[in-house]
Protein backbone atom coordinates (compact mmCIF):
# COMPACT_ATOMS: atom_id res chain seq x y z
CA UNK A 1 0.00 0.00 0.00
CA UNK A 2 1.42 3.34 -1.04
CA UNK A 3 2.47 5.53 2.12
CA UNK A 4 0.78 8.93 1.47
CA UNK A 5 2.38 10.47 3.81
CA UNK A 6 6.03 10.66 1.98
CA UNK A 7 7.00 11.89 -1.12
CA UNK A 8 6.85 8.95 -4.15
CA UNK A 9 9.01 8.61 -6.91
CA UNK A 10 6.58 9.54 -9.77
CA UNK A 11 8.66 7.64 -11.92
CA UNK A 12 7.85 4.56 -10.23
CA UNK A 13 4.10 5.64 -9.39
CA UNK A 14 3.09 6.58 -12.85
CA UNK A 15 5.44 6.49 -15.99
CA UNK A 16 8.01 3.34 -15.82
CA UNK A 17 7.25 -0.27 -16.32
CA UNK A 18 7.12 -2.86 -13.97
CA UNK A 19 10.49 -4.84 -15.55
CA UNK A 20 12.30 -1.28 -15.25
CA UNK A 21 12.00 -0.30 -11.81
CA UNK A 22 12.41 -4.22 -10.85
CA UNK A 23 15.74 -4.18 -12.65
CA UNK A 24 17.07 -1.17 -10.82
CA UNK A 25 15.73 -2.45 -7.24
CA UNK A 26 17.67 -3.08 -4.11
CA UNK A 27 16.56 -6.94 -4.52
CA UNK A 28 18.56 -7.44 -8.09
CA UNK A 29 21.27 -5.32 -7.49
CA UNK A 30 21.89 -6.98 -3.63
CA UNK A 31 21.31 -10.80 -5.64
CA UNK A 32 24.04 -9.35 -8.35
CA UNK A 33 26.34 -8.72 -5.33
CA UNK A 34 26.12 -12.52 -4.14
CA UNK A 35 26.38 -13.77 -7.33
CA UNK A 36 29.82 -12.07 -7.52
CA UNK A 37 30.87 -13.07 -4.56
CA UNK A 38 30.55 -16.77 -4.81
CA UNK A 39 31.85 -16.11 -8.81
CA UNK A 40 35.06 -15.55 -7.14
CA UNK A 41 35.23 -17.36 -4.16
CA UNK A 42 34.37 -19.92 -6.33
CA UNK A 43 36.99 -19.00 -9.18
CA UNK A 44 39.52 -18.74 -5.74
CA UNK A 45 39.12 -22.25 -4.95
CA UNK A 46 39.22 -23.46 -8.42
CA UNK A 47 42.61 -21.44 -8.68
CA UNK A 48 44.26 -23.41 -5.61
CA UNK A 49 43.26 -21.31 -2.56
CA UNK A 50 41.62 -22.75 0.56
CA UNK A 51 38.15 -22.79 0.11
CA UNK A 52 36.26 -25.44 0.29
CA UNK A 53 33.18 -26.73 -1.85
CA UNK A 54 31.26 -26.40 1.28
CA UNK A 55 31.72 -22.82 2.10
CA UNK A 56 30.88 -22.03 -1.91
CA UNK A 57 27.46 -24.47 -1.16
CA UNK A 58 26.89 -22.72 1.62
CA UNK A 59 27.18 -19.00 -0.14
CA UNK A 60 24.86 -20.62 -2.87
CA UNK A 61 22.42 -21.48 -0.45
CA UNK A 62 21.76 -18.03 0.49
CA UNK A 63 22.34 -16.63 -3.11
CA UNK A 64 18.63 -15.55 -3.16
CA UNK A 65 17.83 -14.81 0.30
CA UNK A 66 18.43 -11.22 1.22
CA UNK A 67 18.18 -10.10 4.84
CA UNK A 68 18.13 -6.47 4.43
CA UNK A 69 16.62 -5.17 7.86
CA UNK A 70 20.50 -7.10 9.26
CA UNK A 71 22.48 -5.27 6.19
CA UNK A 72 20.53 -1.96 6.96
CA UNK A 73 21.76 -2.51 10.71
CA UNK A 74 24.93 -2.98 9.67
CA UNK A 75 25.78 0.23 7.49
CA UNK A 76 24.08 2.08 10.18
CA UNK A 77 26.55 0.46 12.01
CA UNK A 78 29.64 0.50 10.07
CA UNK A 79 28.54 3.44 7.90
CA UNK A 80 29.69 1.05 4.54
CA UNK A 81 26.95 -0.64 2.27
CA UNK A 82 29.45 -3.13 0.84
CA UNK A 83 30.43 -4.63 4.24
CA UNK A 84 27.16 -4.06 5.58
CA UNK A 85 25.95 -6.92 3.35
CA UNK A 86 29.39 -8.48 3.35
CA UNK A 87 28.30 -9.20 7.34
CA UNK A 88 24.51 -9.84 6.56
CA UNK A 89 25.47 -12.40 4.14
CA UNK A 90 28.24 -13.96 6.67
CA UNK A 91 25.44 -14.14 9.23
CA UNK A 92 23.72 -16.77 7.08
CA UNK A 93 26.89 -18.25 5.39
CA UNK A 94 28.82 -18.90 8.40
CA UNK A 95 31.49 -21.08 7.15
CA UNK A 96 31.95 -18.72 4.51
CA UNK A 97 32.16 -15.73 6.50
CA UNK A 98 36.29 -16.18 6.29
CA UNK A 99 36.42 -15.90 2.70
CA UNK A 100 33.40 -14.01 1.65
CA UNK A 101 34.87 -10.70 -0.96
CA UNK A 102 38.49 -12.19 -0.62
CA UNK A 103 41.20 -9.94 -1.94
CA UNK A 104 38.61 -7.62 -3.67
CA UNK A 105 37.84 -4.12 -3.20
CA UNK A 106 34.01 -2.59 -3.05
CA UNK A 107 33.62 -1.83 -6.50
CA UNK A 108 34.31 -5.10 -7.46
CA UNK A 109 30.55 -5.68 -6.70
CA UNK A 110 29.51 -2.22 -6.97
CA UNK A 111 31.01 -1.83 -10.44
CA UNK A 112 30.10 -5.17 -11.88
CA UNK A 113 26.44 -5.35 -10.83
CA UNK A 114 25.83 -1.66 -11.68
CA UNK A 115 27.32 -2.75 -15.26
CA UNK A 116 24.82 -5.72 -15.18
CA UNK A 117 22.06 -3.70 -14.55
CA UNK A 118 23.13 -1.35 -17.07
CA UNK A 119 23.41 -3.59 -19.81
CA UNK A 120 19.88 -5.41 -19.24
CA UNK A 121 18.15 -2.21 -18.89
CA UNK A 122 19.64 -1.20 -22.43
CA UNK A 123 17.98 -4.61 -23.30
CA UNK A 124 14.47 -3.46 -22.32
CA UNK A 125 14.90 -0.01 -23.93
CA UNK A 126 15.89 -2.00 -27.21
CA UNK A 127 12.93 -4.29 -26.79
CA UNK A 128 10.38 -1.23 -26.61
CA UNK A 129 12.30 0.64 -29.44
CA UNK A 130 12.14 -1.92 -31.90
CA UNK A 131 8.48 -2.43 -30.64
CA UNK A 132 8.01 1.52 -31.85
CA UNK A 133 9.34 0.95 -35.08
CA UNK A 134 7.54 -1.34 -35.88
CA UNK A 135 3.88 -0.27 -35.28
CA UNK A 136 5.60 3.11 -37.00
CA UNK A 137 6.67 1.03 -39.80
CA UNK A 138 2.91 -0.56 -40.59
CA UNK A 139 1.62 3.54 -40.27
CA UNK A 140 4.25 4.69 -42.73
CA UNK A 141 3.23 1.77 -44.86
CA UNK A 142 -0.64 2.58 -44.83
CA UNK A 143 -0.30 6.00 -45.76
CA UNK A 144 2.65 5.93 -47.80
CA UNK A 145 0.71 7.30 -50.46
CA UNK A 146 -1.65 9.58 -48.94
CA UNK A 147 -0.64 13.67 -49.72
CA UNK A 148 -0.47 16.14 -46.94
CA UNK A 149 1.38 19.56 -46.97
CA UNK A 150 4.51 19.69 -46.05
CA UNK A 151 5.83 22.77 -43.92
CA UNK A 152 9.21 23.93 -43.22
CA UNK A 153 9.52 27.06 -40.70
CA UNK A 154 5.97 25.89 -40.25
CA UNK A 155 4.65 27.46 -43.51
CA UNK A 156 3.16 25.31 -46.30
CA UNK A 157 5.50 24.27 -48.16
CA UNK A 158 5.43 21.26 -50.86
CA UNK A 159 3.63 18.15 -50.57
CA UNK A 160 4.62 15.43 -48.91
CA UNK A 161 2.64 11.91 -47.47
CA UNK A 162 1.50 10.87 -44.12
CA UNK A 163 3.60 7.73 -44.60
CA UNK A 164 6.57 9.60 -46.20
CA UNK A 165 6.51 11.98 -42.56
CA UNK A 166 6.70 8.82 -40.45
CA UNK A 167 9.52 7.63 -41.93
CA UNK A 168 11.46 10.67 -41.14
CA UNK A 169 10.10 9.26 -37.23
CA UNK A 170 11.10 6.01 -38.13
CA UNK A 171 14.84 7.12 -39.33
CA UNK A 172 15.73 9.05 -36.23
CA UNK A 173 14.85 5.57 -34.40
CA UNK A 174 16.75 3.71 -36.54
CA UNK A 175 19.84 6.23 -36.25
CA UNK A 176 18.80 5.57 -32.18
CA UNK A 177 19.12 1.12 -32.12
CA UNK A 178 22.24 1.48 -34.86
CA UNK A 179 23.92 3.58 -31.72
CA UNK A 180 22.32 1.67 -29.02
CA UNK A 181 23.95 -1.54 -30.14
CA UNK A 182 27.13 -0.47 -30.83
CA UNK A 183 27.27 1.00 -27.39
CA UNK A 184 25.88 -3.08 -26.68
CA UNK A 185 29.09 -4.38 -28.83
CA UNK A 186 31.28 -2.52 -26.60
CA UNK A 187 30.38 -3.24 -23.49
CA UNK A 188 32.55 -4.75 -20.77
CA UNK A 189 32.90 -5.47 -17.14
CA UNK A 190 35.15 -3.88 -14.82
CA UNK A 191 35.82 -7.54 -13.61
CA UNK A 192 39.04 -8.57 -10.68
CA UNK A 193 41.08 -5.45 -10.17
CA UNK A 194 41.55 -4.83 -6.43
CA UNK A 195 41.50 -1.58 -4.92
CA UNK A 196 43.31 0.70 -7.14
CA UNK A 197 42.99 -1.36 -10.48
CA UNK A 198 46.62 -2.94 -10.10
CA UNK A 199 45.12 -6.25 -8.99
CA UNK A 200 47.89 -6.21 -5.78
CA UNK A 201 45.93 -7.82 -3.83
CA UNK A 202 45.20 -11.14 -5.98
CA UNK A 203 48.86 -11.17 -6.52
CA UNK A 204 49.43 -11.63 -2.94
CA UNK A 205 46.94 -13.60 -2.70
CA UNK A 206 47.94 -16.11 -5.23
CA UNK A 207 52.44 -15.34 -4.92
CA UNK A 208 53.01 -13.46 -7.39
CA UNK A 209 51.66 -15.91 -10.53
CA UNK A 210 50.30 -13.54 -13.06
CA UNK A 211 48.95 -15.94 -14.70
CA UNK A 212 46.66 -17.41 -12.07
CA UNK A 213 45.44 -13.82 -11.32
CA UNK A 214 44.85 -13.48 -15.07
CA UNK A 215 42.66 -16.54 -15.30
CA UNK A 216 40.80 -15.76 -12.15
CA UNK A 217 39.64 -12.78 -13.85
CA UNK A 218 38.16 -14.42 -16.93
CA UNK A 219 36.87 -17.23 -14.41
CA UNK A 220 34.95 -15.23 -12.95
CA UNK A 221 33.46 -12.99 -16.21
CA UNK A 222 32.37 -16.36 -17.65
CA UNK A 223 30.94 -17.45 -14.59
CA UNK A 224 28.59 -14.40 -14.88
CA UNK A 225 27.97 -15.02 -18.40
CA UNK A 226 30.37 -12.24 -20.28
CA UNK A 227 33.54 -12.36 -22.54
CA UNK A 228 35.14 -8.92 -22.05
CA UNK A 229 36.79 -6.71 -18.99
CA UNK A 230 38.02 -3.47 -19.46
CA UNK A 231 42.02 -4.04 -19.37
CA UNK A 232 42.84 -1.30 -16.95
CA UNK A 233 40.97 0.79 -14.45
CA UNK A 234 41.28 2.49 -11.29
CA UNK A 235 39.43 1.75 -8.45
CA UNK A 236 35.88 1.86 -11.09
CA UNK A 237 35.08 1.02 -14.46
CA UNK A 238 35.23 4.42 -16.39
CA UNK A 239 32.46 6.84 -15.80
CA UNK A 240 32.98 7.88 -19.76
CA UNK A 241 30.86 4.63 -20.15
CA UNK A 242 28.10 6.32 -17.66
CA UNK A 243 28.29 8.88 -20.08
CA UNK A 244 27.96 7.30 -23.45
CA UNK A 245 24.91 5.65 -21.92
CA UNK A 246 23.13 8.55 -20.76
CA UNK A 247 23.98 10.02 -24.57
CA UNK A 248 22.19 6.81 -26.01
CA UNK A 249 19.62 7.38 -24.21
CA UNK A 250 19.40 11.51 -24.82
CA UNK A 251 19.17 10.45 -28.26
CA UNK A 252 16.18 7.98 -27.83
CA UNK A 253 14.09 10.87 -26.04
CA UNK A 254 15.36 13.52 -28.74
CA UNK A 255 13.74 11.24 -31.51
CA UNK A 256 10.91 10.92 -28.97
CA UNK A 257 10.30 14.54 -28.11
CA UNK A 258 10.68 15.01 -32.16
CA UNK A 259 7.31 12.79 -32.36
CA UNK A 260 5.52 14.12 -29.56
CA UNK A 261 5.75 17.98 -30.62
CA UNK A 262 4.71 16.48 -34.65
CA UNK A 263 1.74 15.11 -32.85
CA UNK A 264 0.76 17.98 -31.05
CA UNK A 265 1.09 20.45 -33.80
CA UNK A 266 -0.98 17.52 -36.36
CA UNK A 267 -3.37 17.63 -33.69
CA UNK A 268 -3.88 21.20 -33.80
CA UNK A 269 -4.54 21.03 -37.66
CA UNK A 270 -6.99 18.44 -37.10
CA UNK A 271 -5.11 16.43 -39.03
CA UNK A 272 -3.89 13.37 -36.73
CA UNK A 273 -4.68 12.52 -33.34
CA UNK A 274 -3.54 10.40 -30.54
CA UNK A 275 -5.96 8.16 -29.05
CA UNK A 276 -8.56 9.25 -26.89
CA UNK A 277 -10.39 7.24 -24.81
CA UNK A 278 -14.01 7.16 -24.67
CA UNK A 279 -14.34 8.14 -20.11
CA UNK A 280 -10.74 10.74 -20.83
CA UNK A 281 -11.19 14.27 -19.85
CA UNK A 282 -9.20 16.99 -21.59
CA UNK A 283 -10.25 20.04 -19.36
CA UNK A 284 -11.39 20.27 -16.21
CA UNK A 285 -12.81 23.75 -17.46
CA UNK A 286 -13.43 23.26 -20.94
CA UNK A 287 -15.46 19.50 -21.74
CA UNK A 288 -14.84 19.53 -25.47
CA UNK A 289 -11.43 19.66 -25.28
CA UNK A 290 -9.33 16.58 -26.56
CA UNK A 291 -6.23 17.43 -25.14
CA UNK A 292 -2.96 15.41 -26.11
CA UNK A 293 -1.85 14.49 -23.04
CA UNK A 294 -0.16 11.66 -24.46
CA UNK A 295 2.26 13.36 -26.13
CA UNK A 296 2.59 16.28 -23.69
CA UNK A 297 3.52 13.16 -21.14
CA UNK A 298 6.66 12.09 -23.67
CA UNK A 299 8.00 15.39 -24.45
CA UNK A 300 8.25 16.03 -20.28
CA UNK A 301 9.72 13.37 -19.81
CA UNK A 302 12.10 13.01 -23.00
CA UNK A 303 13.25 16.95 -21.99
CA UNK A 304 14.68 15.61 -18.39
CA UNK A 305 16.41 12.54 -20.19
CA UNK A 306 18.07 14.84 -22.90
CA UNK A 307 19.24 17.45 -19.40
CA UNK A 308 20.87 14.10 -17.88
CA UNK A 309 24.53 13.57 -19.84
CA UNK A 310 25.86 16.85 -18.84
CA UNK A 311 25.57 15.51 -15.33
CA UNK A 312 27.51 12.06 -16.40
CA UNK A 313 30.19 14.76 -18.33
CA UNK A 314 30.66 15.79 -15.18
CA UNK A 315 30.98 13.00 -12.95
CA UNK A 316 33.68 11.69 -15.87
CA UNK A 317 35.57 14.59 -15.51
CA UNK A 318 36.15 14.86 -11.91
CA UNK A 319 37.02 11.38 -11.20
CA UNK A 320 40.29 12.46 -8.96
CA UNK A 321 43.13 10.05 -10.09
CA UNK A 322 41.86 6.52 -9.51
CA UNK A 323 38.71 7.46 -7.97
CA UNK A 324 36.90 9.79 -5.80
CA UNK A 325 33.65 9.03 -4.08
CA UNK A 326 31.73 11.63 -4.79
CA UNK A 327 30.16 10.10 -7.82
CA UNK A 328 28.22 7.44 -5.49
CA UNK A 329 25.36 9.41 -4.68
CA UNK A 330 25.07 11.14 -7.61
CA UNK A 331 25.14 7.82 -9.64
CA UNK A 332 22.30 6.22 -7.10
CA UNK A 333 20.17 9.07 -8.62
CA UNK A 334 20.88 9.79 -12.56
CA UNK A 335 21.46 6.62 -14.05
CA UNK A 336 18.20 4.75 -12.62
CA UNK A 337 16.27 7.61 -13.42
CA UNK A 338 17.17 8.24 -16.94
CA UNK A 339 15.92 4.78 -17.89
CA UNK A 340 13.05 4.82 -15.86
CA UNK A 341 11.93 8.28 -17.13
CA UNK A 342 12.48 6.89 -21.10
CA UNK A 343 11.35 3.54 -20.29
CA UNK A 344 7.97 5.82 -19.89
CA UNK A 345 8.63 7.69 -22.77
CA UNK A 346 8.70 4.32 -24.79
CA UNK A 347 5.80 2.93 -23.11
CA UNK A 348 3.65 6.05 -24.05
CA UNK A 349 5.68 5.78 -27.41
CA UNK A 350 4.06 2.17 -28.62
CA UNK A 351 0.75 3.51 -27.42
CA UNK A 352 0.27 6.32 -29.55
CA UNK A 353 2.44 4.77 -32.98
CA UNK A 354 0.05 2.23 -32.70
CA UNK A 355 -3.67 4.23 -32.08
CA UNK A 356 -2.83 7.09 -34.33
CA UNK A 357 -5.83 8.85 -35.51
CA UNK A 358 -5.67 10.38 -39.32
CA UNK A 359 -8.51 12.61 -40.84
CA UNK A 360 -8.13 12.15 -44.61
CA UNK A 361 -10.91 15.02 -45.23
CA UNK A 362 -9.25 17.28 -42.87
CA UNK A 363 -5.96 16.60 -44.30
CA UNK A 364 -7.20 17.07 -48.06
CA UNK A 365 -9.31 20.66 -47.25
CA UNK A 366 -5.62 21.69 -46.39
CA UNK A 367 -3.86 20.65 -49.33
CA UNK A 368 -7.16 22.68 -51.34
CA UNK A 369 -6.30 25.51 -49.09
CA UNK A 370 -2.77 25.52 -50.32
CA UNK A 371 -1.87 23.78 -53.68
CA UNK A 372 -3.75 26.23 -55.88
CA UNK A 373 -0.32 28.50 -55.54
CA UNK A 374 1.70 25.61 -55.61
CA UNK A 375 -0.04 24.29 -58.57
CA UNK A 376 0.74 28.39 -60.48
CA UNK A 377 3.82 26.84 -61.97
CA UNK A 378 2.20 23.84 -63.28
CA UNK A 379 -0.51 25.78 -64.96
CA UNK A 380 1.67 28.09 -66.37
CA UNK A 381 4.10 25.19 -68.10
CA UNK A 382 0.64 23.95 -69.69
CA UNK A 383 -0.27 27.57 -71.08
CA UNK A 384 3.04 27.92 -72.87
CA UNK A 385 2.62 24.61 -74.29
CA UNK A 386 -0.43 26.10 -75.96
CA UNK A 387 1.23 28.66 -77.40
CA UNK A 388 1.10 31.35 -74.61
CA UNK A 389 3.81 33.94 -73.33
CA UNK A 390 5.83 33.07 -70.23
CA UNK A 391 6.16 36.06 -69.09
CA UNK A 392 2.64 37.76 -69.64
CA UNK A 393 1.78 34.45 -68.21
CA UNK A 394 3.68 34.81 -64.99
CA UNK A 395 2.68 38.35 -64.44
CA UNK A 396 -1.05 37.41 -64.37
CA UNK A 397 -0.78 34.77 -62.48
CA UNK A 398 0.93 36.69 -59.76
CA UNK A 399 -1.81 39.34 -59.84
CA UNK A 400 -4.55 36.88 -59.01
CA UNK A 401 -2.23 35.19 -56.44
CA UNK A 402 -2.16 38.48 -54.84
CA UNK A 403 -6.03 38.81 -54.75
CA UNK A 404 -6.90 35.56 -53.94
CA UNK A 405 -4.18 35.85 -51.08
CA UNK A 406 -5.99 39.06 -49.96
CA UNK A 407 -8.72 37.35 -49.99
CA UNK A 408 -8.05 34.67 -48.00
CA UNK A 409 -5.94 36.72 -45.33
CA UNK A 410 -7.91 39.51 -44.82
CA UNK A 411 -11.46 38.40 -45.68
CA UNK A 412 -10.90 35.33 -44.25
CA UNK A 413 -12.55 33.49 -47.11
CA UNK A 414 -11.34 30.30 -48.93
CA UNK A 415 -8.46 29.93 -51.10
CA UNK A 416 -10.78 31.10 -54.88
CA UNK A 417 -7.31 31.18 -57.08
CA UNK A 418 -8.37 28.64 -59.03
CA UNK A 419 -11.93 30.52 -59.59
CA UNK A 420 -9.90 33.38 -60.67
CA UNK A 421 -7.98 31.52 -63.43
CA UNK A 422 -11.05 29.96 -64.57
CA UNK A 423 -12.65 33.32 -65.22
CA UNK A 424 -9.46 34.69 -67.22
CA UNK A 425 -9.59 34.08 -70.44
CA UNK A 426 -5.80 34.09 -70.36
CA UNK A 427 -5.39 30.81 -69.02
CA UNK A 428 -8.28 29.49 -71.69
CA UNK A 429 -6.27 26.58 -72.87
CA UNK A 430 -5.95 24.92 -69.62
CA UNK A 431 -9.64 25.54 -68.11
CA UNK A 432 -10.49 21.75 -68.73
CA UNK A 433 -7.38 20.53 -67.16
CA UNK A 434 -7.40 22.29 -64.30
CA UNK A 435 -8.64 19.30 -62.00
CA UNK A 436 -6.07 16.76 -63.54
CA UNK A 437 -3.13 19.60 -62.87
CA UNK A 438 -4.63 19.78 -59.30
CA UNK A 439 -4.59 15.53 -58.53
CA UNK A 440 -2.71 16.57 -55.01
CA UNK A 441 -0.86 12.92 -56.09
CA UNK A 442 0.91 14.44 -58.66
CA UNK A 443 2.63 16.77 -56.48
CA UNK A 444 4.44 14.05 -54.10
CA UNK A 445 7.46 13.24 -56.06
CA UNK A 446 9.11 9.92 -55.30
CA UNK A 447 7.81 10.04 -51.37
CA UNK A 448 6.29 6.47 -51.23
CA UNK A 449 8.60 5.25 -53.06
CA UNK A 450 11.03 6.32 -50.56
CA UNK A 451 9.22 5.05 -47.82
CA UNK A 452 9.07 1.79 -49.01
CA UNK A 453 12.93 1.75 -49.66
CA UNK A 454 14.10 2.76 -46.56
CA UNK A 455 11.86 0.31 -44.93
CA UNK A 456 12.79 -2.31 -46.86
CA UNK A 457 16.67 -1.32 -46.78
CA UNK A 458 16.82 -0.28 -43.31
CA UNK A 459 13.98 -0.95 -40.80
CA UNK A 460 12.82 -4.52 -41.95
CA UNK A 461 16.53 -6.17 -41.34
CA UNK A 462 16.51 -4.15 -37.87
CA UNK A 463 12.92 -5.67 -36.89
CA UNK A 464 14.30 -9.32 -38.57
CA UNK A 465 17.00 -9.37 -36.17
CA UNK A 466 14.47 -8.48 -33.30
CA UNK A 467 11.62 -10.12 -34.31
CA UNK A 468 11.43 -12.17 -30.93
CA UNK A 469 11.15 -9.00 -29.75
CA UNK A 470 8.67 -7.62 -31.17
CA UNK A 471 4.41 -7.83 -30.00
CA UNK A 472 4.80 -5.54 -26.85
CA UNK A 473 2.11 -2.56 -26.46
CA UNK A 474 2.13 0.14 -25.13
CA UNK A 475 0.93 1.22 -21.85
CA UNK A 476 -0.18 4.28 -20.10
CA UNK A 477 -0.66 3.61 -16.67
CA UNK A 478 -2.39 6.50 -15.41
Amino acid sequence: MTDNSVYQNPLITRYASKAMAENFSDDKRFKLWRKLWIALAEAEMELGLKITPSQVDEMKKYAESINFELAEKFEREVRHDVMAHVKAFGSQAVSAMPIIHLGATSCFVDCNSELIIINDALEIIKAKLVNVMDKLRAFALKYKGMPALGFTHLQPAQLTTVGKRASLWLQDLTLDYNNLVNLQQAFKLRGVKGTTGTQASFMELFEGDEKKVKELENKVIQKLGYDKVYAVTGQTYPRKFDYNVLCVLSQIAQSAYKFSNDIRLLQNMKEIEEPFEKSQIGSSAMAYKRNPMRSERMGSLARYVISLPMNCAITAGTQWFERTLDDSANRRIVIAQAFLALDGVLNVYMNVSENLVVYEKVIAKHIAAELPFMATENIMMECVKAGGNRQELHERIRVLSMEAGKNVKEKGKDNNLIDLIKADKTFAPVHNKLDDILDASKFIGRAPAQTEEFIKSEVDPILKDNSSLLGQKGDVKI
